[in-house]
């Protein structure tokens, strides 16, 4: 039997285009700093795809900066510019609370949404898009409106919306937005980094004078092109995004069936179309997962940023959710190549897994 896999948010496969265009790259020698003629056609394949990029979010081209990932786009965004604070909320991704010492912490209500009242009126703000573990999406216009009031300079960490939902830079008023590639079903290791005109950056890696002098280093010509076809794609594949929220739902209908006392996070509020997060009561995350995987069916607990480890969700922790609650959280997250029997066979292996403890649990009583 086929695997099931339902951990997009960790990373989603490689879209066709994005093989073929990374193997095309990789065939091809040439700097794309060269004059000559190999290195102009590495250029051209760096701009093309800087181009394609930039169309996903409603950006200009020259305001992408190649970046070797989202965890080094957000560290750029938050220790490039000279500011004296920075806040971020207390949901952000790892690469963003720990990409300085000094971070102050934004509060979310219990659904996991920015308090926009207490978002501060000097320095930097951190608010992502789209949280990974929830799908939760942030009222980010009217947060960047509220900050840039006070001449604040804002970053968005957009890395789980793109290709996800619909993205206008422009519109959402921010100054810094950072994507990571293998989001979208593009290569692992490739990112950027979008700076709106204006916005200083004092580049975090030094060396040469690559990517406008922003962040240093030979570009990764394969990886960004790679980048650059899933962008494409992943632009013209937003259509189907409602697709993903009917197979989202009818999985969350199933469970709810099956188990009436089960907890969903975020469902009462924006959610990206792909994620549900998922407490099933009284079995820990990390025991559902070793019975999953052996049933081939992959998801995760939370973040995919530890080292293999189940960790304590901090993500949930803001949002009051009880230490004996969240250990039983899994996330289920959909992409471009999900498909209806994959939710099927997730629901029975759920439902299996849950009504078998319930029977442990009548049998101790």
């Amino acid at each position: 039997m086929d695997p099931v896999y339902l951990d997009h948010n960790a990373t989603t496969p490689m879209r066709p285009s994005a093989i073929a265009a990374v193997a095309a790259a990789s065939g091809m020698a040439g700097n794309a700093s060269s004059v000559h003629a190999w290195g102009r056609r590495a250029r051209a394949l760096v701009e093309d795809a800087r181009e394609a990029v930039a169309a996903l979010v409603g950006a200009k081209s020259d305001w992408v900066v190649f970046t070797a990932g989202g965890t080094e786009a957000n560290n750029l965004a938050l220790r490039g510019p000279d500011v004296s604070a920075v806040a971020a909320s207390a949901v952000e991704h790892p690469s963003v609370m720990k990409a300085r010492n000094d971070i102050a912490a934004i509060a979310v209500d219990a659904d996991g949404v920015v308090s926009l009242d207490a978002i501060p009126h000097a320095g930097l703000v951190s608010i992502m898009l789209a949280n990974n573990e929830t799908g939760v999406v942030q009222p980010m216009a009217r947060a960047a409106e509220i900050a840039k009031a006070s001449d604040v300079v804002v970053h968005c960490d957009a890395v789980q919306a793109a290709g996800r939902m619909a993205i206008d830079m422009k519109a959402l008023g921010v100054d810094l937005l950072s994507l990571s590639a293998h989001k979208i079903g593009g290569p692992q290791g490739v990112g950027a980094l979008i700076v709106r005109p204006g916005v200083r950056l004092e580049s975090v890696q030094r060396g040469g004078g690559q990517e406008r002098g922003v962040r240093a280093g030979t570009e990764n010509v394969a990886g960004i092109a790679g980048f650059g076809a899933a962008a494409t794609e992943a632009l013209a594949d937003l259509s189907r995004m409602q697709t993903l929220v009917h197979l989202r739902d009818k999985l969350e209908a199933a469970i709810k069936i099956a188990a009436p006392n089960v907890r969903i996070f975020g469902n009462a509020v924006e959610r990206l179309a792909n994620t549900s997060c998922i407490a099933m009561p009284g079995v820990t995350a990390d025991s559902q997962l070793m019975v999953f995987d052996l049933a081939g069916i992959m998801v995760s607990s939370g973040s995919a940023c530890s080292s293999g480890k189940v960790a304590k969700s901090h993500v949930l922790a803001a949002m009051g959710v009880a230490d004996d609650v969240a250990e039983t959280a899994i996330r289920v997250s959909l992409g471009w190549n999900t498909t209806e029997t994959d939710i099927d066979r997730f629901v029975a292996s759920w439902t299996a897994v849950y009504r078998r403890t319930q029977t442990n649990v009548r049998k101790v009583a």
